[in-house]
């Protein structure tokens, strides 16, 4: 059986003349009894998750319960006694003392008393002030987060170097043969505006050609009607001349 106290507990000064009593019932039933002071052992409570004062525990055979009782002598006799600590949970494997994580909360404990101690002695020894105390304890907090970000962007790069790019070359490759692709097919856009604009011209030119063509040989044709003697077109203009000519009879 383990308690934790701390000297400013009121809690326990009460707890501490009956764990004295039963401390002296050790003996007789077989079991070791020990308590801890928080503020000399702060990586010890750090291990137990300590959160209150005072704090009980049963520890046997590496398995940690939590007393949660009375705080008398005879609560504490039957409890060990009559093997009552079988009826409590033991606590979770991630929150016992001997696991790594409780191991790295116990030292975060023991930081957090050797920071404390140092606020103490600038307080008391050097005179500055809490105000003062705390600007330089932010301070310090700052550059050495800073100092040890940079360390771990250091260690990352020598573990994990960075690889040349490759993608960028075939990039540039797909983009001149895109450049080269989109060149010819305005060449050949182009080439093609060109060949409709003759075709258009050639189409032209042959519609004229047949419309003097076609005009042409109506005009010829004209022509051989008009001098052909042998067409009835102009015999009755003959006629009629001969009719109006003066000094020609009328058997003529």
């Amino acid at each position: 059986m383990v308690e934790f106290f701390a000297p400013w507990c009121p809690a326990c000064k009460a707890l501490g003349p009956i764990w004295k009593d039963f401390s002296q019932w050790s003996k007789d039933l077989g079991v070791k009894i020990a308590h801890v002071d928080v503020t000399v052992n702060p990586g010890l409570s750090g291990r137990f998750m300590v959160t209150a004062l005072p704090t009980i525990y049963h520890v046997k055979d590496g398995v940690f319960r939590q007393y949660r009782g009375s705080r008398d002598k005879e609560s504490f006799i039957n409890f060990v006694e009559e093997k009552k600590w079988q009826g409590v949970e033991p606590v979770s494997s991630w929150k016992s003392p001997q696991s790594i994580q409780m191991s790295l909360v116990a030292q975060f404990f023991k930081l957090s008393m050797a920071v404390r101690g140092l606020h103490t002695t600038l307080v008391d020894n050097y005179g500055i002030p809490y105000w003062g105390s705390y600007i330089l304890f932010a301070l310090a907090t700052i550059v050495l987060g800073a100092v040890l970000g940079l360390l771990i962007v250091f260690i990352m790069d020598i573990v994990l170097p960075q690889k040349a790019p490759i993608f960028p070359a075939s990039t540039q490759v797909k983009g001149d043969d895109q450049s080269k692709s989109g060149s010819r097919s305005s060449e050949s856009g182009t080439k093609s505006d060109e060949d409709e604009d003759l075709v258009d011209e050639k189409s032209e030119e042959k519609d004229e050609t047949s419309e003097e063509k076609a005009k042409e040989e109506e005009v010829d044709e004209a022509g051989d009607s008009g001098r052909n003697p042998e067409e009835g077109g102009d015999v009755p203009e003959v006629r009629k001349r001969k009719a109006h000519a003066p000094g020609e009879t009328a058997t003529e």
